[in-house]
């Protein structure tokens, strides 16, 4: 299933350089994601509830980083997934993102090359 195209006002936002792998926005975001409840329904990065599979790369692959936070930031229509914009900031959603994206990757930091549209 195609995704669907990421709005313009969340087209230029991108992962600040080099937060992919560093280990200070990491640990933040792993305790963004314990603290808010993420791991209610992604656990691990597989699905518990209703969550999006996160440690499939063919999935992950597919989210661009302006895709992904565009997601956590304004939710998934007709899903559990909530707007998260109102919660956390730009910054503290990129941890999470940081954090959510070892998933995919043996719980391993690794750079978004994978990222295939």
């Amino acid at each position: 299933t195609p995704l669907p195209p990421v709005p313009a006002d969340y087209a230029d936002k991108h992962m600040p350089a080099g937060w992919w792998t560093d280990p200070k926005v990491i640990e933040e975001g792993r305790q963004i994601y314990s603290q808010e409840g993420c791991r209610s329904c992604h656990k691990d990065g597989r699905p518990v509830k209703s969550g999006g599979g996160l440690r499939d790369q063919k999935n992950t692959r597919r989210f661009s980083d302006s895709y992904w936070f565009w997601r956590v930031a304004e939710g998934v229509p007709k899903t559990t997934m909530k707007a998260w914009k109102s919660y956390l900031s730009e910054e503290q959603i990129w941890q999470v993102i940081a954090f959510m994206h070892q998933f995919s990757h043996g719980g391993k930091p690794s750079e978004h090359t994978d990222y295939k549209p």
